[in-house]
């Protein structure tokens, strides 16, 4: 579970080398949506995040070898790359809408992730649900971002 866990949150660190620089300055002077949650919201959302995506990810792992389990591991492992993607393309190149096409693809990648966790154990694909809903927000959110600039 470890190794997932570290998995998980080394995405999430790389985001943040790209982010932490980039919102008071950059990202500050964007015009946002009024809906826009503070900037003390994200970390406490992805680090649960996060947390859940690994438990999921050690759930699937631990079920006897077969081609499912493979096939839904390859989906997760594609996600999270795509995860630790946005963050460079967004606030590392200053992209809006790189990091929308990112994000949309991330999207599709979470929601075939779930399905095939679903169908390994609902439990693992229950604990990626918040993740897909948080993403969506975030599409919609990379979205009006980018129209607004």
């Amino acid at each position: 579970m470890l190794a997932w866990f570290a998995l998980c949150f080394g995405a999430g660190a790389l985001g943040s080398l790209f982010t932490a620089s980039a919102v008071p300055t950059w990202y500050a002077g964007l015009v946002k949506p009024a809906w826009n949650p503070p900037a003390w919201v994200f970390g406490p959302v992805w680090t649960l995040l996060y947390l859940m995506m690994a438990v999921a990810a050690w759930m699937i792992w631990r079920q006897a070898p077969s081609t499912s389990r493979s096939q839904a591991l390859r989906w997760f492992m594609l996600q999270l790359l795509l995860n630790a993607m946005w963050s460079p393309a967004f606030f590392g190149c200053h992209s809006p809408v790189a990091g929308l096409v990112i994000i949309m693809v991330l999207w599709l990648a979470i929601v075939m992730t779930v399905v095939l966790f679903w169908k390994a154990s609902r439990v693992a694909g229950v604990l990626l649900l918040p993740y897909l809903a948080w993403v969506s927000f975030a599409t919609a959110l990379n979205f009006a971002v980018w129209k607004l600039n």
